[in-house]
């Protein structure tokens, strides 16, 4: 069936004559999936690259062209016991949320009937130690299995499935062990009930699937929050470009059929396709791809334009230097990819964990049934011990820890206006010491403000922001929004990369560049005095005005930056804005390591620098520009207002005008950090002491399950605490 399958559409080439192809892979449930995959087909003949996100259940293949049908890659998916099809980014979300609401719906049936369960195993238990006939015990006992077999069979289907899948690829998994103590302990539990035995494990089995479903769940929960990122690149990738055939003629192509040495159109409202230089036109652009800086710039005959960049106001004529996956674009997005998958290392250690979990939990309830049947006890003993031991070893208690913690601090994060896209982002941020920050959009507010505002008469201001209204320019935008313009002044039109300009009473208005408003000496007085803001000049008639439009730092974002130095953070700023502006912010804020104008590959270098030396970086910027020093950093942030691939790179977004986010992220991942470990330890200690107990004989699969349930609350409890840190802090 493999056969009819038709990959050509979905395969992708990276260059150095290889192609890529990514498929969702159902089935994947643990860091030893994703092992076992990646070490099988990495056997493969000329296959260079696998590699599974745990996040999306996505595996992304790469191999020498020419040399391995993709079909094989499904086959050998299939032999291991795991469905494969190529990745679509909206039919994977979509399967991931069914997945949680099926999660959902199974813990809600297995809770619901552990619920009923226990109010008969109660009087059974009370029975049992006073007078209770065996035939009304024994009707509870089947008035439970009537409850708990159906729920069984529907809650645990998860653990069954995969547990089948693992056997029949002649491998083992953790839910391996799992479904032998659930069969187990409902088939002893039927054996008992028709024996008129005076306990039964009907409790004890349901509540050990709704507790395992309970940590699935939440961990379900946080890895559907992480967002993958690559498909967001989309929105900056121009399909096709505008080509001109000859001097007079234009026709629309793929970019695939664009070529270095090209001339391609580029009109108002597009953005670049390609990298290459302006040889006819004049237009503002937005160039914030590489230097992060929102204010557009003035490309001319001979300027440089890169993929992705937006043209705001004239056509320009560009000879392409560089194409398709050869521009600044791809290599970003290169970069991005690169960067996230350097973080291995968390992978590498649950994949160790993953593979001595089974054998251990295996061989320890095997040695326990054949050391009682050795010591001389009956089969029907030595298993129920056995089952003991497969029930208090299971990992909830330790699947629930980091989950829990993780959870709780999720919404005290969530309350403070930290929304996470990664799930282990707590961790990270928890244990970082230094922080860079970019400046434009980041320290400084998204939008421009007016800085001489209070110096323009009323009258002025207001006729200037109606004018403003009809100007696309983002610096016109922000004089029309501080004078809370609504209605735009009829007759006005736009000079591309001049200004706007109209009649009222008979009189010339404009607005725009001051040479183009005969105002260059007002504009040159105020730059003298504040170099790094942007000016714009109204004249009306005779009358003319000059507005310094200039970002402003966020409200609260010396105090931030003082709370870091607090905690014993160093704070650096590396920004693509130029240095006048960028030394007048950091004076302000009392942050003494900067750098100005740097590019991208300049943010990872630094960033690669200072990881070299032992610190655990933490990177806070919202432009495309900082992409990849956000995915290269141990752990990242932008704000809401950020462009939307930073948002999706980041380990968390913050809400609002305000950084105190940053500080509060810290602060409580500090906390929730502390209680992970509280709550490792805690399963550690329970294992330590319930296992040799257990293999001891000393507990019953019902103490066992209560032992299970109750570590398992325990740390769901100490998980709570994670809430506390605003109180304390206030």
């Amino acid at each position: 069936m493999s056969s009819t399958l038709d990959f050509s559409h979905y395969l992708k080439s990276p260059g150095a004559g290889l192609l890529r192809l990514d498929l969702a892979v159902e089935g994947i449930n643990c860091a030893g999936c994703m092992a076992k995959i990646e070490r099988n087909l990495s056997k493969i003949p000329d296959v260079t690259s696998a590699r599974v996100n745990l996040t999306d259940h996505r595996l992304a293949l790469e191999w020498r062209a020419g040399s391995v049908d993709p079909v094989i890659f499904v086959d050998r998916l299939a032999e291991l016991g795991y469905k494969a099809y190529p990745f679509e980014r909206a039919g994977a979300e979509t399967q991931e949320a069914e997945r949680a609401r099926s999660l959902l719906r199974r813990l809600g049936v297995a809770a619901f009937a552990a619920m009923n369960v226990m109010m008969l195993s109660i009087p059974v238990w009370s029975g049992n130690a006073s007078d209770m006939l065996p035939e009304q015990r024994d009707f509870f006992h089947w008035l439970s299995a009537l409850i708990v077999l159906p729920a069984a069979a529907y809650s645990a289907q998860p653990f069954f499935s995969s547990a089948l899948d693992a056997l029949r690829a002649r491998s083992v998994n953790m839910d391996v062990p799992i479904s032998i103590g659930i069969v187990l302990a409902l088939a002893m539990s039927l054996v008992e009930t028709a024996a008129h035995a005076d306990h039964a494990y009907f409790d004890a089995a349901i509540m050990l699937i709704a507790f395992l479903l309970a940590g699935r769940y939440l961990d379900q929960n946080m890895r559907r929050r992480t967002r993958a990122f690559a498909g967001n690149l989309a929105a900056l990738k121009a399909e096709t470009a505008t080509k001109f055939i000859n001097d007079t003629e234009i026709r629309t192509v793929p970019v695939a059929a664009i070529r270095p040495g090209d001339i391609v159109l580029l009109r108002p409202g597009e953005r670049s396709a390609v990298d290459g230089n302006v040889i006819e036109g004049r237009s503002e652009i937005d160039q914030s791809l590489i230097t992060g800086e929102t204010r557009p710039t003035l490309a001319a005959p001979g300027g440089a334009v890169f993929a992705g960049t937006l043209v705001r106001t004239g056509a320009l004529r560009v000879r392409v230097a560089a194409a398709s996956e050869e521009t600044l674009l791809a290599e970003i997005s290169r970069l991005l990819e690169n960067a996230l998958q350097s973080r291995s290392h968390y992978l590498r250690l649950a994949e160790r964990a993953s593979r001595l979990y089974a054998p251990v939990v295996h061989a320890a309830a095997l040695l326990t049934l054949l050391g009682w049947l050795l010591y001389g006890a009956t089969l029907h003993d030595a298993i129920v011990t056995a089952i003991a031991v497969l029930i208090i070893t299971c990992p909830c208690a330790l699947g629930l820890a980091i989950p829990a913690v993780q959870t709780v601090a999720s919404g005290s994060l969530f309350s403070s206006g930290v929304l996470l896209n990664s799930g282990d982002a707590i961790e990270r941020i928890a244990r970082v010491d230094r922080v860079i920050f970019d400046k434009t959009g980041t320290l400084t507010l998204p939008e421009l403000d007016v800085a001489n505002a209070a110096n323009i008469p009323a009258d002025i201001f207001d006729l200037a922001g109606r004018v403003a209204l009809s100007s696309r320019h983002p610096v016109a935008a922000a004089v029309a929004r501080a004078a809370a313009a609504k209605s735009p002044l009829p007759g006005i039109e736009e000079e591309p990369g001049q200004g706007v300009h109209g009649l009222l009473d008979g009189l010339e208005v404009r607005l725009g560049r001051p040479s183009y408003c005969g105002a260059d000496r007002l504009a040159n007085e105020i730059l003298s005095h504040d170099p790094e803001a942007s000016v714009v000049a109204f004249r009306h008639g005779e009358t003319c005005h000059v507005f310094a439009v200039r970002q402003r730092l966020r409200p609260d974002a010396a105090a931030v930056i003082a709370k870091l130095h607090r905690y014993g953070i160093v704070v650096e700023v590396l920004s693509g804005d130029r240095e006048p502006a960028v030394r007048a912010a950091v004076a302000t804020l009392g942050i003494h390591e900067w750098r100005a104008e740097v590019t991208p590959v300049d943010k990872i270098a630094r960033i690669d620098e200072l990881t070299r030396h032992g610190f655990k970086v933490l990177m806070v910027g919202d432009g495309l520009n900082d992409a990849p020093a956000l995915a290269a950093a141990y752990a990242s942030m932008s704000p809401v207002s950020a462009a939307h691939i930073s948002q999706s790179v980041a380990d968390a977004v913050f809400l609002g005008e305000r950084l105190a986010p940053v500080a509060t992220a810290i602060g409580i991942s500090r906390k929730a950090l502390w209680l992970m470990q509280q709550n490792l330890w805690l399963a550690v200690v329970y294992n330590a002491l319930a296992v040799p107990v257990a293999v001891a004989g000393l507990v019953t699969p019902l103490i066992a399950a209560a032992a299970m349930s109750g570590s398992s609350l325990l740390v769901m409890l100490n998980a709570v605490r994670a809430r506390a840190y605003k109180r304390e802090t206030a």
